[in-house]
């Protein structure tokens, strides 16, 4: 019986790491399945060194807003209110570098549309915790409440900004910047990934993390401060809303209340497409990455191809349901066993 038992756990161990394998090696064959077709199909332009380089600008705002989506989506919320802190950020900048008589710098108006982006994130944490109202409710209202403070702000309108080094962050390098491979913005990401990773790896605040959204009740009788995590994790969020709020006022060069609508659906597209769970409790930065390439390379196919834009809605869309679909059959085979299992 003991052999038996200790057979059946082996077994539970295997499937469970197998499972966690497909969970990031899934997405990666994905992305080279996706760009493989694309390099046969599409123009030779497409497999250039610059269209390589617009791919990996297009990432970045997707891609530091999904840093945070993937902390918020592990711990099994959700925040829908992540497009309009970027068009918030991007007005917080501009307004901030024009107003008299601050007239801010750079670094300044930068820290402080971060900062601003923060506090909403806070906001929404405060909110869920105290309210006990579900996430998907409070930052659809947040996302308003956002999208109208940054158009109050502007009095509804684009707000022109002087020329800085913002405007370099996410521009396409010259001739003599060759040797950075990548603006700067792209590193910027690449670096606070490497970030993110290590504190869901080795941390405690990871840990906790991971198993609120495992299992709240467990984590709270185990005594993890599940309150307190969560209002820190819906910050983050806000913080790499403001980061890619940074990131698309260098693309713009000006602040928009109204740019990023709609944003929030590809920045938790590329969570869920890079294998991150809606359940809670599973999803990895690595497979966030690749979920917002798989999307970025998509669409810059499509475009190279002349095809419109709701071919690449379609087939996004559809990526996003399989991936869903796969997730859901992951876990059925991975929790669900044959009577006598132990």
């Amino acid at each position: 019986m003991s052999l038996l038992i200790r057979t059946s756990r082996l077994g539970a161990s295997l499937r469970e790491s197998l499972a966690r394998s497909l969970g990031w090696l899934g997405p990666i064959a994905g992305l080279c399945v996706v760009f493989g077709l694309f390099a046969l199909l599409a123009p030779e332009s497409f497999r250039s060194g610059r269209n390589l380089e617009t791919i990996a600008r297009q990432t970045t705002i997707v891609g530091l807003g999904a840093l945070g989506m993937t902390l918020v989506i592990i711990l099994g919320g959700i925040d829908l209110s992540i497009g309009s802190m970027v068009a918030l950020a991007t007005v917080v900048i501009a307004w901030s570098m024009q107003v008299e008589p601050l007239g801010w710098g750079p670094w300044a108006a930068a820290a402080l549309a971060v900062a601003v982006c923060g506090g909403c994130g806070f906001a929404n944490g405060l909110l869920i915790t105290r309210l006990h109202v579900v996430p998907f409710i409070v930052t659809l209202g947040m996302m308003l409440v956002v999208r109208g403070a940054a158009k109050g702000l502007s009095r509804e309108q684009k707000i022109d900004a002087p020329e800085t080094w913002l405007n370099d962050l996410l521009a396409s390098l010259g001739p003599d910047d060759r040797g950075w491979l990548m603006p700067p913005g792209v590193w910027l990401l690449v670096g606070m990934a490497v970030l993110v990773a290590g504190v869901l790896r080795y941390t405690r605040f990871g840990r906790h993390t991971v198993a609120i959204g495992s299992n709240e009740l467990t984590a709270r009788l185990c005594g993890v401060a599940v309150d307190r995590v969560k209002v820190f994790v819906y910050t983050l969020g806000g913080l790499f809303g403001g980061l890619g709020g940074v990131m698309q006022f260098s693309r713009l060069t000006v602040g928009d209340p109204t740019v990023a609508v709609g944003l929030e659906l590809d920045v938790i597209a590329a969570v869920v497409i890079g294998g991150g769970s809606l359940s809670g409790g599973e999803g990895s930065v690595l497979g966030t990455l690749v979920g917002a390439l798989i999307m970025s390379v998509i669409r810059s196919g499509c475009s190279q191809m002349g095809l419109s834009n709701w071919v690449q809605e379609i087939i996004t869309g559809s990526i996003i349901i399989v991936a869903v679909a796969l997730d859901r059959l992951r876990h059925r085979r991975l929790w669900t066993g044959s009577p006598g299992t132990v």
